[in-house]
Protein backbone atom coordinates (compact mmCIF):
# COMPACT_ATOMS: atom_id res chain seq x y z
CA UNK A 1 0.00 0.00 0.00
CA UNK A 2 1.24 3.53 -0.74
CA UNK A 3 -0.05 6.60 0.31
CA UNK A 4 0.39 10.40 -0.70
CA UNK A 5 2.78 12.67 1.57
CA UNK A 6 0.12 14.78 2.15
CA UNK A 7 -2.02 11.61 3.71
CA UNK A 8 1.23 10.49 5.43
CA UNK A 9 1.58 14.41 7.19
CA UNK A 10 -2.01 14.07 8.37
CA UNK A 11 -1.57 11.64 9.91
CA UNK A 12 1.31 12.19 11.86
CA UNK A 13 -0.16 15.61 12.66
CA UNK A 14 -3.35 13.65 14.17
CA UNK A 15 -1.22 11.26 16.27
CA UNK A 16 0.85 14.83 17.57
CA UNK A 17 -2.89 16.55 17.84
CA UNK A 18 -3.86 13.17 19.95
CA UNK A 19 -1.24 13.38 22.32
CA UNK A 20 -1.19 16.84 23.04
CA UNK A 21 -5.06 17.34 23.52
CA UNK A 22 -7.04 15.04 25.78
CA UNK A 23 -5.30 11.52 25.80
CA UNK A 24 -5.68 11.40 21.93
CA UNK A 25 -9.65 12.33 21.89
CA UNK A 26 -10.35 15.10 19.56
CA UNK A 27 -13.14 16.32 17.87
CA UNK A 28 -13.50 15.19 14.12
CA UNK A 29 -14.88 18.99 13.06
CA UNK A 30 -16.75 21.55 14.75
CA UNK A 31 -19.73 20.62 12.75
CA UNK A 32 -19.97 17.13 14.85
CA UNK A 33 -20.78 19.48 18.01
CA UNK A 34 -23.63 20.70 15.78
CA UNK A 35 -27.54 19.56 14.97
CA UNK A 36 -28.21 19.73 11.39
CA UNK A 37 -31.94 20.31 10.75
CA UNK A 38 -34.00 18.65 8.93
CA UNK A 39 -34.94 19.05 5.23
CA UNK A 40 -38.09 21.47 4.56
CA UNK A 41 -39.29 19.61 1.48
CA UNK A 42 -38.33 16.22 1.94
CA UNK A 43 -39.21 13.56 -1.36
CA UNK A 44 -42.26 11.47 -1.05
CA UNK A 45 -41.21 7.47 -0.42
CA UNK A 46 -44.76 6.62 -2.20
CA UNK A 47 -43.16 7.90 -6.08
CA UNK A 48 -39.21 6.85 -5.70
CA UNK A 49 -37.69 4.81 -7.87
CA UNK A 50 -36.22 0.76 -6.17
CA UNK A 51 -32.55 1.88 -6.44
CA UNK A 52 -30.76 5.37 -6.47
CA UNK A 53 -27.40 6.72 -6.66
CA UNK A 54 -26.12 9.30 -4.79
CA UNK A 55 -22.25 10.87 -4.71
CA UNK A 56 -20.84 12.81 -1.53
CA UNK A 57 -17.64 14.16 -0.48
CA UNK A 58 -16.31 15.44 2.94
CA UNK A 59 -12.47 15.31 3.09
CA UNK A 60 -11.05 11.98 3.55
CA UNK A 61 -13.59 9.23 1.86
CA UNK A 62 -12.45 6.35 4.79
CA UNK A 63 -14.98 7.82 7.36
CA UNK A 64 -17.67 8.69 4.94
CA UNK A 65 -17.49 5.19 4.13
CA UNK A 66 -17.92 4.36 7.01
CA UNK A 67 -20.91 6.06 8.11
CA UNK A 68 -22.89 5.41 4.83
CA UNK A 69 -22.12 1.77 5.09
CA UNK A 70 -24.13 1.86 8.60
CA UNK A 71 -27.36 3.73 7.20
CA UNK A 72 -30.34 1.24 6.82
CA UNK A 73 -31.64 1.29 3.12
CA UNK A 74 -27.98 1.61 1.73
CA UNK A 75 -27.13 -1.36 0.13
CA UNK A 76 -23.48 -0.38 -1.58
CA UNK A 77 -21.14 2.15 -0.91
CA UNK A 78 -17.52 2.46 -2.85
CA UNK A 79 -14.84 5.00 -2.04
CA UNK A 80 -13.62 7.01 -5.19
CA UNK A 81 -12.43 9.49 -6.90
CA UNK A 82 -15.32 12.37 -8.31
CA UNK A 83 -15.34 15.99 -10.23
CA UNK A 84 -11.81 15.82 -11.90
CA UNK A 85 -10.74 15.79 -15.44
CA UNK A 86 -8.08 12.89 -15.53
CA UNK A 87 -9.20 9.40 -16.65
CA UNK A 88 -8.92 6.53 -14.51
CA UNK A 89 -7.18 8.21 -12.02
CA UNK A 90 -5.36 6.81 -8.74
CA UNK A 91 -4.79 7.93 -5.28
CA UNK A 92 -1.05 9.29 -5.94
CA UNK A 93 -2.85 11.54 -8.71
CA UNK A 94 -5.91 12.74 -6.75
CA UNK A 95 -3.37 13.60 -3.67
CA UNK A 96 -1.36 15.67 -6.23
CA UNK A 97 -4.35 18.43 -6.41
CA UNK A 98 -3.88 18.67 -10.06
CA UNK A 99 -6.47 15.90 -11.81
CA UNK A 100 -9.33 18.48 -10.06
CA UNK A 101 -10.74 15.16 -8.36
CA UNK A 102 -11.89 15.27 -4.01
CA UNK A 103 -12.40 12.16 -2.64
CA UNK A 104 -15.61 10.83 -3.10
CA UNK A 105 -18.25 8.06 -1.85
CA UNK A 106 -20.86 6.58 -4.25
CA UNK A 107 -23.84 5.35 -2.13
CA UNK A 108 -26.32 2.93 -3.50
CA UNK A 109 -29.79 2.99 -1.80
CA UNK A 110 -33.26 2.27 -1.45
CA UNK A 111 -35.45 5.31 -1.35
CA UNK A 112 -38.19 3.74 0.15
CA UNK A 113 -36.00 3.44 2.93
CA UNK A 114 -34.03 5.96 3.24
CA UNK A 115 -34.56 9.01 1.19
CA UNK A 116 -31.64 11.50 -0.60
CA UNK A 117 -33.15 14.30 2.36
CA UNK A 118 -32.21 12.00 5.04
CA UNK A 119 -28.81 10.83 3.82
CA UNK A 120 -28.00 14.59 3.36
CA UNK A 121 -29.33 15.15 6.82
CA UNK A 122 -26.70 12.58 7.58
CA UNK A 123 -23.65 13.86 5.33
CA UNK A 124 -24.10 17.18 6.43
CA UNK A 125 -23.74 15.96 10.42
CA UNK A 126 -20.51 14.57 9.87
CA UNK A 127 -18.31 17.01 8.16
CA UNK A 128 -17.51 20.58 8.72
CA UNK A 129 -19.14 21.98 5.13
CA UNK A 130 -17.66 25.51 5.68
CA UNK A 131 -14.26 24.18 5.62
CA UNK A 132 -12.95 24.99 2.04
CA UNK A 133 -10.62 22.92 0.41
CA UNK A 134 -9.82 21.38 3.34
CA UNK A 135 -11.48 18.57 6.14
CA UNK A 136 -9.65 18.18 9.30
CA UNK A 137 -5.83 17.78 9.23
CA UNK A 138 -5.94 17.19 5.18
CA UNK A 139 -5.74 20.09 3.11
CA UNK A 140 -6.12 20.49 -0.73
CA UNK A 141 -9.05 21.06 -3.39
CA UNK A 142 -9.18 16.49 -3.32
CA UNK A 143 -10.66 16.72 0.13
CA UNK A 144 -13.41 19.68 -0.82
CA UNK A 145 -16.90 18.98 0.42
CA UNK A 146 -19.28 18.44 -2.04
CA UNK A 147 -22.39 16.88 -3.24
CA UNK A 148 -22.17 15.57 -6.77
CA UNK A 149 -25.91 14.63 -7.77
CA UNK A 150 -27.36 12.24 -10.41
CA UNK A 151 -30.90 13.59 -11.14
CA UNK A 152 -32.23 17.17 -11.52
CA UNK A 153 -34.49 16.38 -8.53
CA UNK A 154 -31.32 15.17 -6.69
CA UNK A 155 -29.76 19.47 -7.06
CA UNK A 156 -33.27 20.46 -6.25
CA UNK A 157 -33.05 18.72 -2.97
CA UNK A 158 -29.23 19.74 -2.27
CA UNK A 159 -29.89 22.96 -3.08
CA UNK A 160 -33.21 24.20 -1.09
CA UNK A 161 -31.37 22.28 2.09
CA UNK A 162 -28.11 24.24 1.76
CA UNK A 163 -30.40 27.33 1.30
CA UNK A 164 -32.24 26.40 4.41
CA UNK A 165 -29.26 25.87 6.32
CA UNK A 166 -28.13 28.99 5.02
CA UNK A 167 -31.10 30.97 6.33
CA UNK A 168 -31.38 29.19 9.65
CA UNK A 169 -27.86 29.75 10.59
CA UNK A 170 -27.25 26.01 10.96
CA UNK A 171 -23.34 26.80 10.60
CA UNK A 172 -21.48 29.93 12.07
CA UNK A 173 -19.91 30.33 8.37
CA UNK A 174 -21.36 30.09 4.96
CA UNK A 175 -21.58 26.61 3.51
CA UNK A 176 -18.98 26.20 1.07
CA UNK A 177 -20.13 22.87 -0.61
CA UNK A 178 -19.90 22.27 -4.58
CA UNK A 179 -22.60 20.95 -6.09
CA UNK A 180 -22.26 19.76 -9.35
CA UNK A 181 -23.45 16.85 -11.66
CA UNK A 182 -21.32 13.69 -11.48
CA UNK A 183 -19.55 13.21 -15.00
CA UNK A 184 -17.49 9.77 -13.79
CA UNK A 185 -16.80 8.41 -10.84
CA UNK A 186 -13.86 6.55 -10.33
CA UNK A 187 -13.95 3.59 -7.53
CA UNK A 188 -10.58 3.60 -5.39
CA UNK A 189 -7.85 1.32 -5.14
CA UNK A 190 -9.10 -1.95 -3.12
CA UNK A 191 -7.37 -1.18 -0.04
CA UNK A 192 -9.17 1.88 0.45
CA UNK A 193 -12.86 0.20 0.25
CA UNK A 194 -14.30 0.12 4.27
CA UNK A 195 -10.91 0.73 5.08
CA UNK A 196 -12.47 1.97 8.60
CA UNK A 197 -13.22 -1.77 9.43
CA UNK A 198 -9.45 -2.98 9.40
CA UNK A 199 -8.14 -0.35 10.77
CA UNK A 200 -10.25 0.96 14.26
CA UNK A 201 -7.23 1.71 16.36
CA UNK A 202 -4.96 3.68 14.02
CA UNK A 203 -5.10 6.90 15.21
CA UNK A 204 -6.56 8.89 12.45
CA UNK A 205 -9.36 6.77 12.03
CA UNK A 206 -10.20 7.19 15.86
CA UNK A 207 -9.56 11.04 16.28
CA UNK A 208 -11.07 11.75 12.76
CA UNK A 209 -13.97 9.15 12.07
CA UNK A 210 -14.70 7.03 14.69
CA UNK A 211 -16.83 9.95 16.16
CA UNK A 212 -18.49 10.61 13.00
CA UNK A 213 -19.85 6.95 12.81
CA UNK A 214 -20.59 7.64 17.05
CA UNK A 215 -22.41 10.13 15.91
CA UNK A 216 -24.79 8.94 13.01
CA UNK A 217 -25.34 5.72 15.69
CA UNK A 218 -26.47 8.49 18.24
CA UNK A 219 -28.33 11.48 16.40
CA UNK A 220 -30.39 8.64 13.82
CA UNK A 221 -30.53 5.77 15.68
CA UNK A 222 -33.72 4.18 13.77
CA UNK A 223 -31.47 4.52 10.62
CA UNK A 224 -28.63 2.86 12.08
CA UNK A 225 -27.82 -0.32 11.20
CA UNK A 226 -24.67 -3.11 11.45
CA UNK A 227 -21.86 -2.21 8.80
CA UNK A 228 -22.13 -3.66 5.17
CA UNK A 229 -19.01 -5.78 4.61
Amino acid sequence: MSFSTARTLAIISTVTAGLLFFGGRLSASRALSLTVPNAEAAEPLASAPSKETAVFAGGCFWGIDAVFRRVKGVSSVSSGYAGGTRVAPDYDQVSSGTTGHTESVQVIFDPSVVTYSQLLQIFFSVHNPTELNRQGPDHGTQYRSAVFYTSDAQKKSVDTYIAQMNRQKTFKDPIVTQVAPIDKFWAAEDYHQNYFAGHTNQPYIVINDAPKVALLKKRFPSLYKEPLG
